[in-house]
């Protein structure tokens, strides 16, 4: 079973949807704890499922990279196997990401290469492309520039906004990143060999 420690910043919808996949007694992995780098509406969702929760505030440290060597502090206290940041948004310090890797992963609402950065679904819509995605990949220290384990192309419709867009890469993005955990619980997914 695999001990999963989930980092956010908002409201946490992605994180609902793993925490009641976890709920499925025959999905290899659960949520021992969730972080966040400040009072994110997306606790109550740890709350709401008896999971245990962290804050590690990021105004509170003079540096990011003091920022940084808390929270990894604070994550490795839980042993988790795996590392999801899901919605987190902000950019870990490099020391931090060398000290969870290989197993820190993040999903983002594009096919990457394609869109990376915090504004993906509006950087695709404003490309006009007709095409867009949901990607789950390794942490580097890049942008999300890490090794891709799944992705999955979404199209884009003509009359699509920025909401109504991310509302259909949300389904795409939260059944990846499923897929991805149930892969490395059975070993088809190797991070060591990814990252």
């Amino acid at each position: 079973m695999l001990r999963l420690v989930v980092l956010i910043s908002g409201g946490g919808s992605n994180l609902r949807a793993l925490l009641e996949r976890c709920d499925d007694a025959d999905f290899p992995a659960h949520v021992v704890a969730v972080g966040a780098d400040r009072d994110a509406g997306g606790l109550v969702h740890a709350d709401e499922f008896g999971v245990p929760s962290f804050l590690v505030p990021f105004p509170q440290y003079e540096t990011r990279e003091a920022w940084g060597e808390a929270l990894v502090e604070a994550v490795r206290v839980w042993a988790p196997d795996v590392v999801i940041l899901s919605g987190l948004m902000r950019l870990l310090p490099p020391a931090a990401v060398d000290a969870l890797r290989p197993g820190l992963i993040n999903t983002h609402p594009a096919y990457l290469p394609e869109f990376p950065g915090a504004h993906a679904v509006r950087d695709a819509l404003e490309a006009g492309a007709t095409e867009t995605g949901a990607s789950v990949i390794v942490v580097d220290h890049g942008t999300d520039s890490g090794p891709i384990l799944a992705r999955e192309r979404v199209p884009v419709l003509p009359d699509d906004s920025e909401a109504t867009l991310h509302d259909r890469i949300k389904p795409v993005e939260r059944r990846l990143l499923a897929d991805v955990i149930q892969g490395i619980a059975e070993g088809r997914i190797e991070l060591e060999a990814a990252a």
